[in-house]
């Protein structure tokens, strides 16, 4: 698609919003992450791909602050973030959506997004009670943000239901909704499609692509489903065993040998 090359070039020409540099990661003797640099355009889409074991949530978790690196450094608008907490770095504009659902079942869908306006909150616990009146206002303009996610979410008729009663697809849908509602810059995104459907992949695919090109928010995405990650991405990363083993468009991975080896060959094409 002509669009999506124009992109793709932006992208390459663009500052880098997020760069990892160097970062390594060990749980005892395993070494989970070795040595891997990414760099991510502003506006861009950049997957990381490899096969399970490879070290891409690891990653995740460093540049989201759960994990420190034991090696390298993690910056973010010219800020180094290596050592922030996980709390700091969804302030500067850093939000997540995890490989296994993380909503709370027994709230509606509209209460698990107000959840993710928790930093953006200046009137904190005490002043909802004293100044209620200023934490009244707040709430209304928090709403209004989250409102506006469940509308372009396509989620109206189901705010008010408990997230335990929704489909697979739809859960997947409102974590994504509860990220937006950080407003973020930067959003990771674990492996937003795994256990959907075909028809719930698309969907997913273009709400990603919408907040990307309307929103404007930089997305890092893990995605197993190669078809998706080379029709969406500016930039591809792949890992296998910790190690960076190719970096490019998805055309330059989809032709790297060193890929091809790897698994791209072994799984013709289909998951990596």
């Amino acid at each position: 698609m002509v669009w999506a090359a124009a992109r793709r070039e932006a992208a390459r020409e663009g500052d880098n919003q997020l760069v990892v540099e160097g970062v390594s990661k060990r749980f005892g003797g395993v070494v989970a992450v070795q040595d891997v640099s990414l760099e991510v355009p502003t506006g861009s889409i950049v997957s990381i791909i490899g096969p399970n074991g490879a070290g891409k949530t690891s990653l995740l978790n460093m540049i989201s602050g759960f994990y420190k690196p034991d090696t390298g450094r993690i910056v973010l608008e010219g800020q180094d973030i290596t050592q922030r907490k996980p709390s700091d770095i969804a302030a500067l504009g850093v939000a997540r959506t995890f490989q296994n659902i993380a909503l709370f079942s027994g709230l509606t869908v509209l209460d698990n997004l107000m959840l993710g306006r928790h930093v953006r909150m200046k009137a904190g616990v005490l002043a909802s009670v004293i100044y209620w009146g200023m934490a009244q206002k707040e709430d209304i303009a928090h709403r209004q943000v989250v409102e506006e996610i469940i509308e372009f979410l396509k989620l109206q008729d189901l705010r008010k239901l408990q997230t335990a009663a929704l489909a697979y697809g739809l859960r997947k849908r409102v974590e994504l909704g509860r990220a937006l509602a950080l407003e973020p810059k930067v959003l990771l995104l674990d492996e937003p499609m795994g256990g959907m459907n075909q028809d719930e992949k698309e969907d997913m695919a273009r709400y990603i692509l919408d907040v990307n090109q309307e929103r404007g928010v930089t997305v890092v995405l893990i995605e197993h489903d190669m078809g998706v990650v080379m029709d969406i991405s500016d930039r591809v990363v792949v890992l296998d065993r910790g190690r960076r083993i190719a970096s490019g468009t998805p055309e330059e991975v989809q032709r790297d040998p060193a890929v091809i080896q790897a698994y791209l060959g072994a799984s013709k094409g289909g998951r990596a």
